[in-house]
């Protein structure tokens, strides 16, 4: 899949995502890989200003699913079997880049990671390793 029926899917079967207003971006897919910007909103922010575990969790889950899909094809039902977080720094208040590499691309199972930045830094914020269940295809 491109970047704009990537983008187009996940509007068209996850538009809950976008509630309260669109702050996920598909940036870039290729090869085994995607990149994904979250914006900086007062909805993924926690005390202190920063962005919040939990929404460096579900960007990395997106990322992973984005770069498997720009695979495979629209398959709605790929899921998530695992996710582990390396929390590394507090991010700064602004966008973050979620890059994804898919280590591993199987018929039914799919591992990747994700290195979290802020826009404009290459200091990792946050490392994450995934695994998705691909169903069958008929």
């Amino acid at each position: 899949m491109t970047r704009e029926e990537l983008s187009a899917f996940l509007d068209q079967e996850f538009p809950q995502i976008h509630h309260g207003g669109r702050t996920y971006h598909v940036e870039a897919v290729g090869p085994l890989w995607a990149r994904l910007r979250m914006d900086y909103h007062e909805r993924h922010i926690r005390p202190g200003g920063t962005l919040s575990g939990p929404s460096m969790m579900g960007l990395a889950d997106l990322a992973l699913y984005a770069a498997i899909l720009a695979q495979i094809g629209p398959v709605a039902l790929a899921v998530t079997t695992s996710l582990n977080f390396n929390f590394l720094r507090k991010p700064d208040q602004r966008a973050l880049i979620a890059d994804c590499r898919l280590l591993k691309l199987g018929k039914r199972l799919a591992v990747g990671e994700v290195s979290m930045v802020s826009e404009g830094s290459t200091d990792v914020v946050c490392h994450a390793t995934g695994t998705y269940s691909i169903p069958l295809r008929p």
